[in-house]
């Protein structure tokens, strides 16, 4: 992770169909575009993929949760319950349809808890948003069992998590949707650009239309097709498309890179008694996308992390002091500082913000150290970082 890193003939291959034919955008054109439909073989490719009857490629990942939702119906008012440890994009993409965010605790998967989801169940609850934060899960069967308990949707934000696993389904499969993101960073890319995937076709359907002004795609002339509700443009272009049909092909290739990386710096710390590592439920496969260890405490974690940067050991983050990932330091959604004026609902729904206090979340985040695992890194600069970081880790503890 990420793709990026590993562009080759492939991606511009793929990328100069499209700029031979001139035709940009995912709709319409035909006849200009020689055959050329990236998007549509993008999708295709995903559903096997992923192991899911539909998928609606849109523009990002945070588009991909606003559509998802949408298509099933979330909307002013409805709550969606989600994780303290996540990226801002989730509370985003739930207050853009006017509906509010509920975050609850995460426990040592670094997933939603669900005893904390069940508490937080009120008569408004729409959705609970699992998030597979850094490459691994939260516990499924027991998110699925109170998802069918109280007839709610369970709708996973697998952003981060792909080609990881579940009892042998992909993540991103075992939920009513699934999302992802194939942003610049992600395993793989497509520039900017996102997928929502499910087995229902009500809300595939619902995100197809929803995604492209609520165009129903009937017919050969876009300019002729009916508009059964309205929508917005979370469309991907063709170029986009491109990049992210290229990199599907080699998903395997990088799963395979990075579980080989992410092996060697987890046996090296493995020899450290007092770091130990995030709980990966059983039956459970991470994509090894990172690798998350905790240290005995938020001082320790902290003088590692700032040692790990000052001696070149680069891209792993204590995420507690974190501006992006963590509620702690969401101040903007606190004090709700926004451009346009948030509805009474919503800042009523929010209010509980205020003075709600997060001790597992802390317990856990505090003491986590999250390092990308990279699919540039050759086997000698993996294991002459995992000595670094075992000399490092063993000097300040």
């Amino acid at each position: 992770m990420p793709g990026f890193e590993l562009f080759g003939d492939l991606e511009r291959n793929e990328v100069n169909d499209v700029l031979k034919s001139g035709v940009l955008m995912r709709y319409g054109f035909d006849g200009m575009r020689n055959g050329h439909w990236k998007a549509k073989e993008l999708e295709k490719e995903l559903q096997n993929t992923f192991q899911s009857k539909h998928v609606q490629l849109v523009s990002s990942g945070t588009a991909a949760v606003s559509v998802a939702l949408a298509s099933a119906g979330v909307g002013a008012g409805d709550e969606v319950i989600m994780p303290t440890f996540t990226f801002v994009a989730s509370f985003e993409a739930i207050m853009m349809l006017g509906a509010i965010p509920i975050l609850v605790d995460i426990d040592d998967t670094l997933g939603l808890n669900p005893e904390a989801v069940e508490q937080a169940i009120t008569a408004k609850t729409k959705a609970i948003m699992v998030v597979q934060m850094c490459g691994s899960m939260a516990n499924m069967d027991a998110l699925q069992s109170i998802s069918n308990k109280h007839n709610i949707l369970l709708v996973e934000d697998a952003c981060q998590a792909i080609g990881g696993t579940y009892n042998g389904k992909p993540l991103g499969s075992i939920g009513d949707l699934g999302c992802f993101s194939f942003d610049f960073v992600k395993t793989i890319t497509c520039g900017e650009g996102g997928a929502v995937i499910t087995n229902k076709k009500e809300y595939y359907l619902n995100a197809d239309h929803y995604s492209d002004h609520g165009h129903d795609h009937i017919g050969n002339d876009r300019g002729a097709e009916t508009h059964p509700f309205l929508g917005y443009n979370f469309r991907i272009s063709e170029l986009h498309a491109a990049v992210g049909l290229a990199q599907v092909k080699r998903l395997p290739e990088f799963l395979e890179i990075q579980k080989r990386n992410y092996t060697i710096l987890r046996d090296a710390l493995s020899q450290i008694p007092e770091v130990t590592f995030r709980t990966v439920p059983e039956g459970g496969e991470e994509s090894y996308a990172f690798l998350n260890f905790f240290l005995p405490d938020l001082e320790i974690a902290n003088n590692v992390s700032k040692a790990f940067n000052e001696n070149g050991v680069d891209a792993c983050w204590n995420y507690y002091n974190n501006n992006w990932h963590y509620i702690r330091k969401w101040n903007h959604l606190k004090d709700l500082k926004s451009l346009y004026s948030i509805s009474e609902e919503v800042k009523q729904g929010l209010e509980y913000l205020q003075t709600k206090t997060f001790e597992e979340s802390d317990h856990y985040v505090s003491r986590n150290i999250s390092c990308l695992i990279k699919l540039s890194w050759t086997e000698d600069e993996v294991r002459n970082r995992a000595s670094k970081m075992v000399e490092i880790i063993k000097s300040i503890i």
